[in-house]
């Protein structure tokens, strides 16, 4: 089965805990990682690749010490490495304007505020994984437990 990673970064312990709390649906079929700083991100990024696994999505605060998430998020969509890569800005403190450059930078999938409803980031992460695994012609079975169903069921309608 192929390694499927989803990274979550906030320089908060709390924040990370709970998003911990909102994914642990996922931790029996996909690598879940956190990370405090883009740096540490970076270099775990950089790790899973050297090692082939998938990097299929990125969750990351906006307000970070050194560089920002849409900062962050914008250097993962313009490297070839992670083109696939779901992105998502989780934050309470962008302005609009950073939503924007989110948008058109890093090609952000979705803005989340902080506080979140747990059921709407796990939905969510089950739709992006869905698409990630799809648009990387990965083996979905052994990962159906996790998935969007109704992604799914359109990704195959529109290949019959």
């Amino acid at each position: 089965m192929e390694k499927i990673t989803v990274i979550y970064l906030d320089d908060q312990r709390e924040v990370l805990a709970t998003i911990g709390k909102d994914l642990a649906f996922f931790e029996n079929l996909l690598n879940l990682e956190e990370c405090e700083t883009v740096d540490e991100a970076e270099q775990l990024m950089e790790n899973l690749y050297s090692k082939g696994h998938y990097v299929a999505l990125v969750i990351s605060d906006h307000i970070m010490p050194g560089k920002n998430g849409v900062e962050f998020l914008s250097e993962i969509n313009r490297d070839d490495r992670f083109e696939k890569t779901k992105k998502v800005l989780l934050t309470g403190l962008a302005t609009h304007e950073d939503t924007i450059t989110a948008i058109n930078n890093a090609n952000i999938q979705r803005y989340i505020e902080k506080p979140w409803k747990s059921e709407e980031l796990v939905q969510l992460t089950r739709e992006l994984i869905t698409s990630y695994i799809l648009e990387n012609g990965i083996d979905y079975e052994p990962f159906m437990e996790v998935l969007d169903q109704n992604t799914l069921y359109h990704y195959l309608h529109q290949q019959s």
